[in-house]
């Protein structure tokens, strides 16, 4: 059963089966992420998303003419909001404000895709490349524009574009500041199509349901563990891919049924628990660890929380 979406100030939510819209509804000032609430509602909406193993996929747009607008220029140039007072008052701002959107959107737990239906400019360019898939409207236009303002891409936008694109390439479209066309930006591999404006929404849908079609824990497995490969090294992702595939295996689920498979969970918890048992013998004085490296703590495996004792791998 679906949890109750979360009450959002500046989007909007749609639902529709598996899929869900979260679309920007302050069109008043092109769906600007400072000065308005739209950082809070999408951390707001990755929670409920990560909690929800009802949705599978959800869709990122603007309402309007714009994807995002980014930041408040006027802001930005007189120092007021998000840019007002010292050092270290800009520093929690950031920390607290959109920063927060980084992180919430690293951790979302399902695939996401940006239907980019026009203008996303600074932070809401960050915002897209921050999605897994792109689509735009073949007239919208996009950039890393922040140089030209005299400031720096403070929301995270350096670390995303050039996982996307390259460092060279992010390099040069953050150094320049330049706007991108969205052929161009497909051409880059930016976005994954351009379809006319018309039909952007429907082509978005479309390929989401096209992948919520698919076994849903499967497909949250599958993302975290792409998501694990950009910063494993390929021994400690093998074994994460090992563990994984475990649990797929033993919870695919029989024709007609759903949901988890709370047998496998206890297996493997088991099972882990009987590794951790042989890990802590000694002997000679001297710790056992034969076989288990996959659990040593400081490991960063990809999980959701950190690596409890030795050898006590937590399942997600």
């Amino acid at each position: 059963m679906m949890h109750e979406p979360p009450e959002l100030t500046d989007a909007l939510i749609r639902v529709d089966g598996r899929v869900v819209t979260l679309t920007f509804n302050r069109d008043d000032v092109r769906n600007e992420l400072t000065g308005t609430k739209l950082v809070d509602d999408i951390v707001r909406t990755v929670e409920w998303l990560n909690s929800d193993e009802a949705v599978s996929v959800v869709i990122l747009t603007g309402a309007g003419k714009a994807f995002s607008a980014g930041g408040n220029i006027k802001h930005m140039r007189e120092r007021q909001g998000s840019f007002a007072g010292d050092v270290y008052a800009v520093q929690k701002k950031y920390r607290e404000g959109i920063q927060r959107m980084a992180l919430a959107m690293d951790r979302l737990e399902i695939p996401s895709i940006a239907a980019i239906n026009g203008p996303a400019v600074g932070a809401g360019f960050d915002l897209a490349c921050m999605c897994d898939l792109r689509l735009a409207a073949d007239d919208a236009t996009m950039g890393e524009t922040f140089v030209n303002l005299g400031i720096i891409p403070g929301d995270g936008g350096a670390w995303f574009l050039q996982r996307l694109v390259g460092y060279q390439r992010a390099a040069e479209l953050t150094f320049s500041g330049r706007m991108l066309q969205a052929t161009e930006a497909k051409s880059l591999g930016i976005v994954l199509d351009t379809v006319p404006v018309a039909q952007l929404a429907g082509s978005a849908v479309a390929l989401a349901h096209s992948i919520a079609a698919k076994p849903p824990q499967a497909l949250r497995m599958t993302k975290r563990l792409m998501k694990s490969a950009q910063r494993l090294e390929l021994p400690d992702f093998l074994e994460l891919s090992a563990v994984f595939q475990g649990i797929c295996q033993y919870c695919r689920p029989s024709r007609g049924s759903s949901g988890l498979c709370g047998e496998a969970r206890t297996s493997i918890r088991r099972s882990l628990r009987r590794q951790s048992t042989h890990c802590d013998r000694e002997d000679d004085g001297k710790s056992v660890s034969d076989g288990c490296d996959v659990a040593r703590p400081g490991r960063n495996l990809g999980l959701s929380q950190p690596l409890p004792p030795p050898c006590v791998l937590q399942i997600p």
